[in-house]
């Protein structure tokens, strides 16, 4: 499933994958995000409800672009720098294109509109 991410002026696409995970997400779009920047490495924000974790592994090594969830914080996820591996990581999807290196180029806190691709 496709989503749009709007942050500012600048609208990201990015593909949700077929998991529990990621069609509990779905399932609470559209939704506005309060995101703050964690280490330089990746923007997070607490969504309204836990997504499930059928089926998902204990942690994960998320990779630049990557979308994930943080179970413990009920936190989205956008990986624009280098995370190791961490217990209670989801990967939940990717960013296409150069959304990662435009999310890089924001500081500090934002605020993302997360809602369904038009198609």
């Amino acid at each position: 499933m496709q989503i749009q991410i709007t942050i500012n002026d600048q609208r990201l696409q990015a593909t949700i994958f077929d998991s529990a995970a990621g069609r509990d997400l779905l399932a609470q779009l559209p939704l506005t995000v309060d995101m703050v920047d964690h280490g330089a490495v990746e923007k997070t924000g607490p969504l309204p409800a836990p997504l499930s974790l059928d089926g998902q592994p204990d942690g994960a090594d998320p990779d630049v672009g990557d979308v994930g969830y943080y179970a413990p914080g009920n936190d989205l996820v956008l990986y624009y720098g280098d995370q190791s591996y961490y217990p209670g990581i989801v990967i939940i999807g990717r960013l296409d294109g150069d959304a990662a290196s435009r999310i890089a180029g924001l500081d500090g806190a934002v605020t993302a509109t997360v809602e369904p691709r038009a198609t």
